[in-house]
């Protein structure tokens, strides 16, 4: 899950309580619209987007209107936050263990096709390219350049967009990338299939989902010599 502006989740976590699907609507003429208030839901709306939380729009703009005037709410504010809070680990938990599935019927079926190998941690690799030179310890700093993405293909991550490689201690990284790197030759490349635990595990990271098995095509350039 995204990291969330404090600020602005602290004002609409109440809303999440009511997590039922709502009804569409046809948009209003730009030129009978607040654009104020209509930037705000868009805000609002990012805060959320993505999550699979869904809503009811009326009892989200009751809710709103009722509390940010101080009328007399359905709720209190415990309450809403509560409710809140349950309904939004039900769905991460829902979404969590369904990403784990999907990983681990990913890597029993990759698991079989020719040339892909598994070490005892369940790691999966694939020989690209095979190169010559030492291989990396886990105390060593590699220059590599990488592609990182989602079993769906989703790239997340990639030096190639950067423009150039990067470098980083071993021992710094995932678990997947500390072994994967150290069975390759300098000069390498590969491409590593990375169950969930050896990489973020149930917290996810930033666009990855918790649970997520993660894809890497790794070229090792370089140990890097202090």
């Amino acid at each position: 899950m995204k990291k969330r502006c404090m600020g602005i989740l602290c004002l609409i976590v109440v809303l999440a309580a009511c997590n039922a699907g709502g009804k569409k609507e046809e948009p209003a003429p730009v030129a009978e619209m607040d654009p104020v208030s209509y930037a705000f839901g868009m805000i609002m709306a990012n805060q959320f987007k993505g999550s699979g939380m869904t809503f009811n729009y009326d009892s989200f703009t009751q809710g709103f209107k009722e509390y940010y005037e101080d009328l007399d709410t359905q709720l209190s504010f415990d309450e809403a936050l509560s409710r809140a809070q349950t309904a939004y680990m039900a769905v991460y938990e829902e979404q969590s263990n369904q990403e784990r599935q999907k990983g681990i019927t990913f890597l029993a079926e990759n698991a079989k096709k020719d040339g892909v190998l598994t070490t005892a941690s369940g790691l999966q690799y694939e020989v690209i390219t095979e190169g010559s030179g030492p291989r990396p310890l886990a105390s060593d700093t590699v220059q590599v350049n990488y592609e990182g993405s989602l079993i769906d293909g989703t790239v997340f991550d990639s030096s190639y967009e950067y423009g150039e490689p990067i470098e980083f201690p071993l021992n710094g990284v995932i678990p997947g990338w500390t072994e994967g790197l150290q069975l390759m030759s300098e000069g390498s490349t590969y491409r590593l299939y990375i169950p969930s635990e050896l990489a973020y595990g149930e917290q996810g990271a930033s666009v990855i989902p918790p649970n997520s098995t993660l894809i890497f095509k790794v070229e090792l350039l370089k140990i890097v010599k202090e």
